[in-house]
């Protein structure tokens, strides 16, 4: 097979609820055979609505969607046999052991006993959940349970895994070892992954290639490197006490090459190289004879990549979270 396989083709693909809400605007990619791709976005962009599509879940208002060969809409049973989901929410059964869960998901494909005892155990092993394998899943910390799902996904063996948020709700430092056995199952089963995250840290360490969505539409799509590249340059702002407009001062130092003026007093710049430019910035505000209050430097970064390309930024619409650890305690609660 090419390299190059495309196992999921999206084109023009639109989804609006109830004729009013045009959650989906016309977007078209391609996912290779073997690579990691990412949605990223903040919550409300279209990223899961795009998912729910492509697993067959919702029905395409217009345009085509394919995977592994198949139009989701005209043959969505022979779609869903080549793939798996890790939804947002825990899907586990709580009541049951790690084993039984495992065991129930391969019942639903039809596995035969035997291969799937196999199977399950092998996967379990994979994420280091063997020897809680016996234990009730209400016993599991988030991390165990995101783990576990992962690998109940992987009982059938997809072709295609679409893993929807994969991390969301999780610590630091869980959320780095999930991904860690996101990769190792890359490798080991090379599969093909669709995630969709709001966290840049995760498309960035994970993707191979990155679509950003906003608003229901594709923005740019390309490898974490090649987004980063679209800025040109290291990232300065700086913010001085004065009211007065000074973008044209800034905008003629040797090396700047770009100046937004994001509020009454604060600049943002692209510079060629943000270690050699901040003191001649810096040098140049004071003989006008203004006075720098704050000045910050950072090298690209996909949040930078978003602000560029939405005018926002992407952490300035994370508040999703929130109401997805209130809607945990809640289910929590009711037992």
């Amino acid at each position: 097979m090419s390299e190059r396989e495309v196992i999921i083709k999206v084109r023009n693909l639109e989804k609006i609820y109830n004729g009013v809400v045009h959650a989906v605007k016309g977007i078209s990619f391609d996912v290779y055979r073997g690579e990691i791709f990412g949605l990223l976005g903040p919550n409300g962009a279209g990223k899961s609505t795009t998912i729910k599509m492509l697993t067959t879940v919702l029905k395409p208002t217009s345009g085509i969607a394919e995977v592994c060969g198949y139009d989701v809409a005209k043959h969505p049973v022979e779609v869903r046999r080549c793939i798996s989901v890790v939804p947002q929410e825990y899907t586990s059964d709580e009541d049951l052991t790690g084993f039984e869960n495992m065991m129930l998901m391969a019942s639903l494909y039809g596995i035969p006993k035997a291969e799937a005892e196999k199977r399950a155990w092998e996967l379990l092993e994979m994420v280091n959940l063997k020897d809680a394998a016996n234990r009730k899943v209400e016993t599991y910390s988030g991390g165990m349970r995101r783990r576990l799902e992962i690998a109940m996904s992987l009982i059938n063996r997809p072709k295609v895994l679409f893993l929807d948020e994969p991390t969301l709700g999780l610590d630091v430092q869980t959320r780095a070892a999930i991904w860690e056995y996101i990769r190792k199952l890359k490798e080991e089963y090379d599969i093909t992954i669709l995630l969709t995250t709001h966290y840049m840290e995760e498309a960035d360490s994970l993707c191979n290639r990155i679509a950003i969505i906003d608003h229901g539409k594709i923005v740019k799509i390309g490898s974490p490197d090649e987004l980063k590249a679209l800025l040109g340059g290291d990232i300065i702002e700086i913010s001085i006490a004065e009211k007065e407009d000074i973008s044209e001062i800034l905008s003629k130092i040797p090396a700047v090459r770009e100046v937004k003026k994001l509020d009454t007093s604060t600049y943002r710049m692209k510079v060629e190289s943000g270690e050699k430019v901040a003191p001649q910035i810096i040098e140049t505000i004071l003989q006008r004879g203004f006075h720098v209050i704050k000045l910050s430097m950072a090298k690209p970064t996909l949040d930078e990549v978003y602000l560029e390309l939405t005018g926002r930024s992407l952490r300035d619409e994370e508040g999703g979270e929130d109401m997805w650890r209130l809607r945990m305690t809640l289910r929590r609660a009711r037992r």
